[in-house]
């Protein structure tokens, strides 16, 4: 069944029908969901929403337009929430260069902390580069090292993704591959080994086509997977079988 790696299902776009989306999951082909942190009080909020769905785990992270409010108290609080049964990954943690809501020298700071709390917990890092390809891969390989993952939303060359597969992490795609003009991430679709991508919504955002500015969800990924499928020329079925594997691979939850 499909599994969303990265999902936003606290977010207040959701407000008024997440019990009822949530619950056809299954229906739509949906069988796990990984839903992911962005600001220090999400933490708290996925952590508590994964107790009440059985196919859904959390993420604990925060994004770097959001790391001008952590201090070390607050680390110490996400830290504790690390060592709950159905958090899964450290995420979602990295460089945003193109809101530049917080300085680029304290995104890195929070960064480089964030995958220290992965290293020191034995968890996966969901890392989140946008406009920052250079400084993100610096500091992944100056401190990610022996850590996996994956690269969300991955929008940067099929060069510097091989170099991500090298590293051992998997690369994120969603419906921007849908996009017609999405050429870099089609490319890199077309050139990395299907065993090394992982698919998400980053939902509500990001709604692949035909729903493209709508509210996106999990059930959308079939045409992510359908696009991938397009793209390496094998089947429908084929992407969402070896992308779970891949999925529950990185997350730990292959028993």
């Amino acid at each position: 069944m499909i599994f969303d790696t990265h999902a936003h299902y606290d977010d207040e776009q959701f407000g008024v029908d997440r019990e009822e989306l949530l619950m056809s999951m299954e229906e739509n082909g949906v069988g796990t969901i990984v839903n992911v942190s962005a600001t220090y009080e999400s933490c708290a909020r996925v952590t508590e929403m994964v107790k009440k769905y059985p196919f859904m785990y959390a993420a604990v992270g925060v994004h770097p337009d959001e790391v001008g409010a952590l201090d070390e108290e607050k680390l110490v609080r996400m830290e504790a929430l690390l060592d709950q049964k159905k958090v899964v990954a450290v995420g979602e943690i990295g460089l945003d260069y193109y809101w530049d809501h917080e300085s680029h020298d304290l995104q890195k700071e929070w960064f480089i902390r964030q995958l220290e709390l992965a290293r020191k917990h034995n968890l996966p890092v969901l890392i989140h580069s946008r406009e920052a390809a250079a400084d993100t891969m610096e500091i992944m390989k100056g401190h990610a090292q022996g850590l996996n993952g994956v690269i969300h939303c991955y929008s940067y060359s099929k060069e510097m993704a091989k170099e991500y597969v090298k590293m051992g992490f998997y690369i994120g795609i969603g419906g921007v591959v849908t996009f017609k003009n999405a050429k870099k991430v089609k490319e890199t679709v077309a050139e990395i080994p299907l065993t090394s991508i992982v698919l998400e919504t980053d939902c509500p955002y990001l709604a692949p086509e035909p729903f493209r500015g709508k509210r996106n969800q999990s059930a959308y990924i079939q045409y992510v997977a359908e696009k991938i499928a397009e793209i390496k020329e094998i089947s429908y079925e084929e992407v969402v079988a070896q992308t779970e594997k891949n999925a529950r691979a990185m997350y730990g939850l292959d028993a």
